[in-house]
């Protein structure tokens, strides 16, 4: 784990960087820009050294912040690696939204497990990003001690085989509390509750229901970021050169009747100019 500092210029690194892209900056350009305005006694301007120098030499930043285990996450290494690729369609920009709203939960102090690892999760499941790749690089975040770890594998090989609500409602303490309640032993090997009573609750309630529910619900319960989710096109900037090129093609025609109603069209107007002797 960093300290605050790093991911309070970490969020103020990667919000610059959405702002400065969605200006079409080239990127290279953005990075030495916005080294210069990053805190001088982070170690984040060392980080975007490196990053500037691998995009410079192979035109992604991705395997950079890989090597970099030590300061980026693999799960940010895994959110870039996936914008960054040519045959999928996940927006870099909202890649770097996802990294900006999740330095800035981690620089605050009411910052717990169960929310970031939702907030993860939930990422994944908006953007139809890999869960296999994308859990497996969660679960090696050294925020989440081996309990977490264990509980997170167990979730990526149960994906789509069990339903997501009744994964957190067995590890939660209102599970346990409701095993008590009805007199049955718990197990001696039985594993830690990793979600509180809340999130229990808010499982129950939503098993074999949309999921979408269930992560509106534990986003406003637990108050971690909302997931940015894909940038839908935008209409006026599709629809404007699509009605611009129907008018040219309209008083086109329009030209074209008018001559032929004074006497027919000259067609000469069409012909190709021979060319000269010499040219």
């Amino acid at each position: 784990m960093l300290d605050r500092e790093e991911y309070v210029e970490q969020a103020h690194f990667f919000g610059v960087l959405g702002d400065r892209i969605g200006q079409n900056t080239p990127m290279q350009e953005i990075l030495s820009q916005v080294r210069e305005e990053i805190l001088a006694t982070s170690d984040l301007p060392k980080a975007i050294d490196y990053l500037l120098s691998e995009l410079k030499h192979a035109g992604v930043f991705h395997t950079a912040m890989a090597r970099m285990s030590h300061y980026f996450t693999a799960f940010q290494a895994y959110v870039v690696e996936a914008a960054e690729d040519d045959r999928g369609r996940f927006d870099l920009r909202v890649a770097i939204d996802i990294l900006r709203e999740e330095a800035l939960y981690r620089a605050q102090e009411n910052m717990g497990p169960q929310g970031l690892f939702l907030y993860q999760f939930e990422v994944l499941c908006r953007n139809r990003m890999s869960y296999d790749r994308g859990l497996a690089a969660i679960a090696e975040d050294p925020y989440f001690d081996a309990d977490w770890r264990k509980w997170i594998l167990t979730v990526r090989r149960q994906m789509g085989l069990v339903d997501f609500a009744d994964l957190i409602y067995v590890r939660s303490e209102y599970y346990v509390e409701q095993q008590q309640r009805k007199r049955q032993p718990v197990p001696a090997d039985e594993p830690p509750p990793l979600f509180g009573v809340r999130e229990g609750r808010i499982a129950l309630a939503n098993r074999h229901k949309n999921p979408v529910f269930l992560f509106a619900a534990l986003q406003r319960q637990l108050a971690y970021p909302e997931a940015p989710k894909p940038r839908t096109p935008d209409v006026v900037t599709l629809v404007i050169p699509q009605l611009q090129n129907t008018v040219a093609r309209l008083e086109t025609r329009v030209q074209m009747l008018e001559e032929e109603q004074r006497g027919g069209i000259d067609l000469t107007k069409l012909y190709e100019r021979p060319p000269k002797k010499g040219e």
